[in-house]
């Protein structure tokens, strides 16, 4: 989905999503600023087409969790007109957070993937999924996107890194259950 806020009358992409069910879409703490009207897009492959089947819906209801911290994300940038999807390889946390890739910036509840140089997510991805594919061949949400590079998107050694969605599952249900 495309996260849209509102200003003087007109709507602008913030940051992607997940449905994960009717009701509720998943995406980066960072995306969310309580002062803001927001609405999900679905179903668009262009931003600024409202495609054939595409839907626009507003947003009652914002949750962000409460141990975010906003000093530990930075954003910038354009996004991409239109949807675009890569395959990217997970970097494991060894790799991931030693000196000469991302260091200490990264921890155990973030997930690393791409860092080739090729591939990676960009700017207005902020919220979007890492999607893997189950045994069952079910996609689930492994990660959400959370930053990348300040040197510029595909940067060698500085993989996209996401959210780990395992590390916030319960809280999630939680959410979903008492709203």
């Amino acid at each position: 989905v495309s996260l849209l806020y509102a200003s003087n009358g007109n709507w602008y992409h913030t940051c992607g999503g997940s449905l994960i069910n009717n009701s509720w879409v998943l995406t980066a703490a960072h995306c969310i600023n309580s002062s803001w009207t927001y609405a999900v897009a679905l179903g668009r492959h262009n931003l600024y087409i409202a495609e054939s089947g595409s839907l626009a819906v507003s947003v009652s209801k914002t949750v962000v969790h409460e141990n975010w911290n906003s000093s530990d994300v930075s954003n910038s940038g354009p996004p991409s007109e239109v949807l675009q999807q890569g395959r990217l390889l997970v970097v494991d946390y060894d790799t991931c957070s030693s000196p000469d890739w991302w260091g200490s910036t990264v921890k155990t509840n973030m997930i690393c993937a791409g860092g080739d140089g090729e591939i990676s997510s960009c700017f207005g991805d902020s919220g979007g999924p890492l999607n893997c594919q189950a045994s069952d061949g079910r996609w689930e949400v492994h990660g959400i996107v959370s930053f990348g590079s300040s040197l510029g998107c595909n940067y060698y050694h500085k993989p996209s890194v996401f959210t780990r969605v395992s590390n916030y599952i319960d809280w999630i249900n939680w959410v979903i259950a008492n709203n």
